[in-house]
């Protein structure tokens, strides 16, 4: 078995294509990672001079000043309720002019580029990647014809089956899982270079959210493979996996089926260690009504046993069917 591995890994890197979807997986996150850096860097000293000038002069402005002494004799009407324990520091924030209203910065926050920002942009870029990674590995043996050739070398089915998918799946998640790691890292080294604090902890949970986004990309590496075995074709694998990522949600939607059941709210649920999403329950406190909207959590455990189901499933049918099937 360690031969066949071998022999499956050197086929795997020698193989172009899968090389080029590699140095795509990289050179996308480094792509975002450089945006999301320079979309967050700090105002120049030249931007901060030219908000200066613009508060100055927009504090000659006599308006500016009435709405201030307004806002100061009558807080309640412009302040709202309940007051500010301090009514002139908020009147002078709302009424008077500040440099922020001159120059606008983001600055870089690494728990919003974990939940909903770059992060989670990388890792679904890494599994869509890692997914056609699995497809061209397999795909190219049945086009070209190869793996007749090389049942003669390891006749038992199983084994040479099994081999390509632990080449393909261990290969692609160790290669997210750096990638990601990467990521995060140079995150944390740009934030503690412009001193924003990062919070104990933190960093890590980036980390760590990464290393579940590369089992991710693992299941789909995997997936790709085995719905390539199974159909023999790159293409009907792509589209069935296209047709269900695409269409999958919606169709549940319209015939009725709970999002709990949504593959990507599942995927999702996994790299975030959970993942809110809405379901009709009765009004609490108010059961006449009917039923209300509320706010619930999808577990992490739950949508690994959802995900999981499907991938042994595929994989079973997959084994079952290069098992028995003739090879041309």
């Amino acid at each position: 078995m360690s031969r066949l591995l071998q022999v499956e890994l050197t086929r795997l890197l020698c193989r172009r294509a899968v090389l080029v979807i590699l140095a795509v997986a990289v050179a996308i996150p480094v792509v975002i990672g450089v945006a999301t850096v320079l979309n967050t860097r700090p105002p120049s000293a030249g931007d901060l001079a030219y908000a200066e000038e613009q508060v100055a002069i927009e504090m000659q402005n006599p308006r500016v000043e009435r709405g201030y002494e307004r806002c100061l004799d009558n807080p309640e009407r412009h302040l709202g309720q309940p007051l500010p324990d301090d009514v002139e520091a908020a009147c002078n924030e709302s009424y008077l002019p500040q440099p922020e209203w001159f120059v606008y910065w983001e600055p870089l926050d690494l728990a919003g580029e974990r939940d909903e920002g770059s992060g989670l942009a990388v890792v679904i870029v890494l599994a869509i990647l890692m997914m056609l990674v699995g497809t061209t590995f397999a795909g190219h043996d049945w086009a070209s014809g190869s793996v007749s050739n090389q049942l003669l070398f390891e006749p038992r089915r199983p084994l040479v089956w099994a081999a390509k998918g632990t080449v393909v799946t261990v290969a692609a998640g160790l290669f997210a899982g750096v990638v990601v790691t990467a990521y995060w890292l140079l995150l944390g080294l740009v934030a503690r270079s412009r001193d924003i604090e990062i919070g104990d902890g933190l960093l890590l949970d980036c980390l760590q959210s990464g290393w579940r986004g590369a089992g991710i990309a693992a299941g789909a590496a995997l997936a790709g493979y085995a719905l390539t075995m199974l159909f023999r074709s790159t293409v009907a694998a792509l589209g069935v996996l296209l047709a269900a990522s695409v269409a999958g949600g919606i169709v549940l939607a319209v015939i009725g089926v709970g999002s709990v059941w949504n593959p990507g709210l599942n995927i999702a649920a996994v790299i975030l260690d959970g993942a809110p999403y809405w379901a009709d329950a009765p009004c609490p406190g108010n059961e006449e009504i009917g039923f209300c909207s509320v706010e619930k959590t999808l577990p992490i455990g739950r949508a690994l046993l959802f995900l999981g189901t499907g991938l042994v499933l595929f994989a079973a049918a997959s084994l079952a069917s290069f098992h028995r099937r003739d090879v041309p």
